[in-house]
């Protein structure tokens, strides 16, 4: 394995970059000084909001690509890259589908806020570590601004509980299960691979010279653009039936082993 070619390094966050402590560790913001100094770019790529990726990468925001609500919105240094936002007809479709479900809380995802029903008062505290701006709604279906996405929470199961409702939007939309406990619906050009290929278009990096971790279903599209894609070992199976490799888990320091294989 060369990676001695690779311009482009993108990392999901959950499950990936961050450990089960939702932290970054110190010997990446390391790695990524040498990565800087190779010239090699860095992207976040992740269901998170924009603002919550940022907080979370603050010491080196200004040198990323960010690329947010599963590439719904992606930036650099400021400027706009992508923004695909959900059919406006689409999101009371998406919660009609819902409303026979208890125990399910949606999330409308904007370019730099969330709203989410002022009924789930006990998931803002789990919403709180992905969403750092948020407001509550009596109503959501009354919201009438710009949605990035809806992301849907269930505390036990998202595959097992959300997806089997909203499978059948598949088609229309893009339909992701994102996490354990998450589905994300969008416009059906909004996700990671749509906008990791704006960006290799921007700066002219080819899949041979692009690497990719991931850990989810989310990242499967972004995965199909690098020669260099790697599963974490704590990976849904799909994903490790796509990626090319594998490197350990988010809590071993699976992105970071593998950077120091690439930079040293």
């Amino acid at each position: 394995m060369d990676l001695s070619k690779i311009k482009l390094v993108v990392s999901d966050m959950d499950g990936t970059l961050l450990n089960s402590n939702h932290e970054v560790s110190d010997r990446f913001f390391r790695l990524f000084e040498q990565l800087k100094k190779k010239g090699i770019l860095f992207a976040a790529a992740s269901g998170r909001q924009h603002n919550s990726i940022v907080d979370k990468l603050a010491a080196i925001k200004d040198d990323i690509i960010v690329i947010a609500e599963n590439g719904g919105f992606a930036s650099q240094n400021g400027e706009e890259i992508v923004f695909t936002p959900l059919p406006q007809k689409a999101k009371n479709v998406i919660l009609n589908s819902l409303e026979e479900v208890t125990g399910i809380h949606p999330v409308l995802c904007g370019k730099n806020n969330a709203y989410l029903s002022a009924s789930s008062t006990e998931f803002v505290e789990k919403l709180k570590e992905y969403y750092t701006e948020y407001t509550l709604l009596d109503d959501l279906k009354a919201f009438d601004g710009q949605v990035l996405k809806i992301a849907i929470y269930h505390f036990i199961s998202s595959e097992k509980y959300i997806y089997p409702v909203v499978k059948h939007l598949e088609g229309d939309l893009k339909v992701k299960v994102s996490g354990a406990n998450w589905v994300d619906i969008s416009s059906l050009n909004a996700h990671k691979g749509f906008a990791l290929q704006k960006v290799q278009e921007i700066h002219g990096i080819a899949p041979s010279e692009t690497l990719v971790f991931g850990d989810y279903n989310n990242d499967l599209e972004m995965m199909a653009l690098a020669d260099y894609s790697f599963a974490m070992a704590n990976a849904h199976p799909n994903v490790k039936k796509m990626a090319k490799y594998e490197t350990s888990s988010n809590n071993d320091f699976g992105v970071e082993r593998i950077l120091e294989k690439m930079i040293y």
